[in-house]
C-alpha cells in the first residue's frame, strides 16, 4: 500500500511540474507577443521543458544554443554563457532581476499566483518596445 501511495505521489508531482511549465509557456507567450525587440524572437531557455512547450505551440522559433537566440529565458544565473549576456533576458524568478542587470522582466509565483514584472528603463535600454497591453506590468525599478 505504501508503494502504491508513493508511486501516485511521484506521478502527481511529475504531472504537476509539466503542467506548471505549460502555464509558464502560455504566460510567456502572451508577454512575448506584446513586445518588439527589432528582430525575430528566437527563444532559448535553461529549462528544457519550457523549450519543449514553446516547440509544441509553434508560435515562436526556438534555439538549442543561447548564441542562436534573440531572447533568453533563465531560471538560474549560472546558466548564462558570457557570449549571451548582452541578449534580451527574461527571468523566471524575481530575485534574478537584481542578480542579472541586463534582464528586463520576470515571471514568478507569489501566494500561488503568477506575477509578471517588466522593468521599463531596462526594456528601453535594450531597445525593447512594450505594447500598451502590458502597461499594468510595467515598473520603473525593482522593489
Amino acid at each position: 500500500m505504501k508503494i502504491v501511495a508513493g508511486i501516485l505521489t511521484l506521478l502527481f508531482t511529475l504531472f504537476g511540474h509539466e503542467h506548471t511549465d505549460d502555464i509558464k509557456a502560455d504566460i510567456l507567450e502572451k508577454v512575448f507577443t506584446n513586445i518588439s525587440i527589432n528582430k525575430e524572437i528566437i527563444i532559448w531557455s535553461d529549462n528544457e521543458n519550457l523549450i519543449l512547450e514553446f516547440k509544441a505551440k509553434a508560435n515562436f522559433a526556438t534555439a538549442s544554443e543561447c548564441s542562436d537566440a534573440s531572447l533568453l529565458i533563465l531560471e538560474s544565473k549560472q546558466n548564462i554563457d558570457k557570449e549571451c549576456q548582452e541578449k534580451a533576458i527574461f527571468v523566471m524568478n524575481y530575485a534574478l532581476l537584481k542578480d542579472i542587470p541586463q534582464s528586463f522582466g520576470a515571471i514568478f509565483w507569489k501566494k500561488g499566483r503568477p506575477n509578471i514584472v517588466i522593468i521599463a528603463p531596462r526594456a528601453k535600454a535594450n531597445s525593447i518596445k512594450i505594447s500598451e497591453k502590458l502597461d499594468d506590468y510595467l515598473e520603473e525599478k525593482i522593489w
